[in-house]
């Protein structure tokens, strides 16, 4: 059955109207066939309104994605708690990582990689998102690493390690293997990285051993 919008243009609330349809839509459906044409009859409107509430179809999918991920509280709030906690570090990140990999956030992770696979062949258009991808998650990840004691330039690179792991594993749980190995995992590669962060913060505390 088509949708119909309400005639009455509400501005705002008929964007987050039409909004909340097309996030129904892509959980559902995916992106990979996505179409202007289809998905305006799908959610009850038409190409002209959704270019005018979204811009382009590239800006509407992001729009989507970031609607998608207020469906799952958890995936929304888990750099907030990264940031906020006062618990130690690999703690801190074990969290994170429980919330990332919990089963009910599995529709925003097939969502999220279908996007990001779609976006590594159309760059340009989705540069904006491949910035964002590349360096938010890793910016928090190197403050906490800073708040601990690790140099800014370590903190870096040791925070692409972490979101690098997160992703990998992130795609793993897709293929439906075995949750309890892959928190195994999960563990035993953060425990190995702070390990290697608490030593090399050592060695840089102590100078060079001549």
């Amino acid at each position: 059955m088509t949708l119909v919008l309400p005639d009455r243009d509400d501005g705002a609330d008929r964007k987050q109207l039409l909004l909340d349809r097309i996030v129904d839509y892509v959980l559902e459906n995916g992106i990979t066939q996505l179409t202007l044409r289809g998905l305006a009859t799908a959610v009850g409107s038409n190409n002209r309104m959704l270019l005018y509430y979204f811009g382009s179809r590239e800006e509407l999918i992001i729009a989507a994605l970031d609607g998608a991920e207020l469906r799952f509280p958890g995936m929304a709030a888990v750099i907030t708690a990264l940031d906020t906690s006062t618990a130690p570090l690999d703690e801190r990140l074990l969290s994170a990582w429980a919330t990332i990999s919990d089963p009910a956030n599995l529709p925003f992770h097939r969502l999220f990689f279908e996007i990001f696979g779609l976006a590594g062949f159309e760059r340009q258009r989705f540069r904006t998102f491949l910035g964002e991808v590349g360096t938010e998650w890793v910016a928090h990840v190197s403050a906490v690493l800073v708040e601990g004691g690790v140099p800014d330039a370590q903190a870096e690179l040791f925070a692409h390690e972490i979101v690098a792991l997160w992703r990998g594993l992130q795609a793993t749980l897709l293929t439906g293997g075995d949750r309890a190995v892959i928190d195994r995992a999960a563990r035993a590669a953060t425990a190995a990285l702070l390990d290697r962060v608490a030593k090399s913060t050592t060695r840089l505390q102590n100078g060079p051993s001549y």
